[in-house]
């Protein structure tokens, strides 16, 4: 973590953790009384978000910690839900939707970490199955060099039989992670995408080779995986280059220790166009065939996204039919065309990726 500047926020500055953090970053860091303070620097500076991604704030919690993600009635949702760690990312992606997402965008990791596992401990004691993953508001490996968050969750869900964590990235930050007892409660996924869109548009992530060389080796130790293709980009020659990743992965860990594989068309909200064309000029992704969907988010025109599904789709029935493959956020049509059922004949998308847990993962409902 390229962290410039270090904030600790006053009410929580004597927890050890704020101590053990500044003196892996090499930081004296700087007490403030209120996180508002840093708000409004990182709000004045020319480019927010680059500088969101230099000031590291220390900070708590003070909403709940297990939330449930943000999906839309108007897509089907998989239930999903977010142990909120912190926010933002070190890496710099022109599509991620933080950029506009937080106000401002800047990196905060709570440390009131006793909360979070009493939280957890909540969630673990109630009855049903549950999906939890840190890698939605923020990237799951970015804070392993300050802080082995995803060590100590690794141990903590080791520990029960109905709640499986889900770590994602685009970061190759695994070694301190192979030799732990996980006892297949944790799946380690990553975030994968064409060789052109890793170069072109996901600055300071680890390359495509490297992401699936870390896939492999936790593999080898035991992890039960996951991967997201999420978002996709349409290009000419995007859907050869697509197929071309999957049969990478296929080829690269055994497919009957995946989990799920997600599918997902780059979508965004208007409001993060114009930050894509200041921050990224060279971009070209925002200027496809979009409308704006039921969501007011603008999608690529429904026949363009449903044609690249199709083909992935059969692909990965063709190569891994026992993979639970399904779309983020997409609508009964899409499913039909591209996977020939909808979810809802299958008991709907959460009991699918539910029994896919209990498979893979040894999950007691």
């Amino acid at each position: 973590m390229r962290i410039q500047t270090l904030y600790i926020d006053q009410t929580v500055a004597d927890l050890p953790l704020c101590s053990a953090i500044a003196e892996r970053l090499g930081l004296t860091p700087k007490r403030v009384e209120s996180p508002e303070t840093v708000y409004h620097l990182i709000s004045a500076a020319s480019d927010p978000v680059a500088a969101g991604k230099r000031t590291l704030l220390l900070t708590r919690n003070k909403g709940a910690f297990v939330r449930p993600c943000p999906g839309t009635s108007y897509y089907t949702c998989c239930n999903y839900m977010i142990l909120h760690i912190g926010t933002f990312c070190v890496m710099d992606c022109a599509y991620c939707i933080l950029q506009s997402y937080f106000h401002p965008p800047m990196l905060q990791y709570y440390v009131n970490q006793a909360e979070m596992m009493a939280a957890l401990d909540t969630v673990f004691a109630e009855r049903g199955i549950r999906r939890i993953g840190t890698g939605e508001f923020t990237d799951s490996l970015i804070w392993e060099s300050i802080d082995p968050i995803s060590e100590k969750l690794i141990h903590k869900f080791a520990a029960q039989e109905q709640t499986i964590l889900e770590i994602k990235s685009k970061s190759v930050h695994i070694n301190h992670l192979l030799g732990l007892a996980h006892n297949r409660k944790t799946i380690m996924a990553w975030s994968l995408n064409t060789e052109s869109v890793v170069a072109g548009q996901e600055r300071g992530t680890s390359s495509l080779d490297a992401r699936l060389r870390a896939a492999s080796r936790c593999q080898a130790h035991g992890y039960p995986l996951a991967f997201h293709f999420d978002p996709l980009i349409i290009y000419p020659g995007c859907e050869n280059d697509y197929l071309a990743v999957l049969d990478r992965l296929f080829n690269t860990v055994d497919p009957s220790g995946i989990v799920w594989i997600s599918l997902g068309s780059f979508r965004f909200m208007p409001d993060l166009k114009p930050i894509i064309e200041s921050r990224f000029p060279v971009s070209k992704i925002i200027y496809g065939e979009f409308i704006k969907g039921m969501d007011g988010k603008m999608r690529y025109f429904k026949p363009l996204r449903m044609r690249l599904y199709k083909r992935l789709a059969a692909y990965i029935q063709r190569h891994a039919p026992a993979v639970t493959a399904y779309f983020c956020m997409e609508d009964d049509e899409a499913w039909e065309h591209a996977f020939g059922f909808t979810p809802a004949e299958k008991g709907g998308l959460p009991a699918m990726l539910d029994r896919a847990a209990i498979q893979h993962c040894g999950l007691r409902d």
